[in-house]
């Protein structure tokens, strides 16, 4: 982790939060949503991003990256496992369940 989201060489802080320009970033949606112009979008977005979070939520963070598990609703890791070919959430517990015996002898 970086101590500033800016310190990143990869991060599109610096153009979201002080508008400078990157011409590998396209303004997403929900960036734009932030405020009518730049001005605003800039001031709302620096103000998320030294939001501190909650303490659960860093916790759950922090152990789907160490289980390399995606972080997001059920919708989101099933496209995410079709897209990487690779379980993306985590397993369900226990042996998979057997049929009903009674379907099975054709009852």
């Amino acid at each position: 982790m970086m101590a500033a989201p800016g310190d990143y060489r990869w991060s599109s802080n610096p153009a979201n939060t002080l508008g400078g320009h990157d011409p590998l970033l396209t303004p997403h949606p929900a960036y734009l949503a932030l405020g009518a112009d730049a001005a605003t979008r800039q001031q709302v977005y620096g103000a998320l991003m030294v939001e501190t979070l909650d303490p659960e939520d860093l916790d759950l963070i922090r152990l789907r990256l160490q289980r390399q598990h995606a972080l997001g609703t059920d919708r989101f890791r099933a496209v995410i496992e079709v897209q990487s070919d690779r379980r993306a959430g985590p397993a369900k517990i226990g042996r998979p369940p057997k049929g009903n015996p009674a379907s099975e002898r054709g009852g």
